[in-house]
């Protein structure tokens, strides 16, 4: 029997700004800056991690920042929505704290939760809703977010497709099932997948809409969604199972942990993950990405790579224990 996916592990987005897209998820969204790395794909580019102190899978969200990136446009085939866990009684807070940083900011109800709506610095949608069964998480240590509001990992993700059937069956063949709908008009249908039992991360909504155009891909868009696999072995098993049906990818060593990928009919790029190694294996948890890590295999050039990449700045806003905060500037100029 094959071991169940649980939910999201991480979702993958596109940034331009390297320094904006680092101060708003840390500063803005208090997120930890788990890690900061290159595009294994190319390495002349960041990959910057953000999720709970410690990097929990589940809590992850990662950015490509290309500088010269143009803005995408969400349509078919895409990632329309990447929607955060907030504690109960939370939601003022976060309404406070958005509009305080000029951020506008949309409410509505969805399978009968309210949602926070809003956009980050490069489009992309971002929500925040209140969950009773969420449990807290590691709050980041040095974020000026209190823990009781902190977030607290994914809540799920928007699909937005022009069909339903053949995604669906994918889903089935993962193990969700659809838990939920609403709305009656093609265009206007949302549908709810979910896996057995709570884990972070774990709804898919498919908003359907047989007219939408098809997306593309840039700044403020989702390049790819990650499920978890618990280890190596129950990757290997789902890959056996799927490539049954797509085309799946050869396993990805991805330093922090191991990947397949492949695309669902509707055009959505999925991964699956494993759980381990984690993030701290190259770095200690109090400094979690203060510095630049790259592969081995990519060691050799490191110079180059750096000289490519644009400075970036870290800032500290909270005090964990007796540390004192500090600004630290790392990265090498062009």
């Amino acid at each position: 029997m094959k071991t169940p996916i649980a939910g999201l592990h991480h979702v993958t987005a596109i940034a331009s700004d390297p320094q904006r897209n680092l101060d708003f998820y840390t500063q803005v969204l208090g997120l930890r800056f788990v890690k900061r790395t290159i595009n294994f794909d190319d390495p002349g580019t960041y990959h910057f991690y953000f999720g709970d102190d410690t990097g929990k899978p589940g809590t992850i969200l990662t950015f490509f920042p290309w500088p010269h990136a143009r803005k995408g446009q969400m349509g078919a085939g895409e990632v329309i929505a990447t929607a955060f866990s907030i504690p109960v009684g939370s939601k003022e807070f976060w309404h406070d704290r958005l509009k305080a940083n000029g951020i506008a900011v949309q409410e509505h109800t969805r399978f009968d939760s309210q949602v926070i709506s809003f956009s980050d610095r490069d489009g992309m949608v971002i929500e925040l809703v209140e969950q009773e069964e969420a449990h807290p998480g590691a709050a980041p240590r040095y974020s000026d977010v209190p823990g009781s509001k902190a977030i607290q990992g994914f809540y799920g993700v928007t699909l937005l497709e022009r069909s339903l059937e053949d995604t669906e069956t994918v889903l089935e063949i993962m193990g969700l099932r659809k838990v939920a709908e609403e709305g009656n008009a093609e265009n206007e249908r949302l549908i709810r997948f979910a896996p057995e039992g709570y884990a972070l991360g774990r709804f898919v909504d498919i908003k359907l809409d047989a007219a939408a155009r098809h997306g593309r891909m840039g700044a403020g868009t989702v390049h790819h969604i990650a499920f978890r696999n618990t280890d190596d072995a129950a990757q290997a098993e789902w890959r056996r199972t799927l490539a049954r049906y797509l085309s799946v990818t050869p396993v990805q060593d991805r330093t922090y942990f191991h990947s397949i990928y492949f695309r669902e009919p509707g055009g959505v790029l999925f991964e699956m993950a494993t759980d381990n190694p984690g993030f701290l294996i190259d770095e200690p948890i109090e400094s979690l990405g203060e510095e630049l890590r790259i592969p081995e295999w990519y060691e050799p050039n490191r110079s180059a790579m750096e000289a490519q990449i644009l400075p970036i700045t870290l800032h500290k806003a909270a005090v964990a224990k007796e540390e004192t905060a500090t600004d630290e500037t790392i990265g090498a100029s062009r």
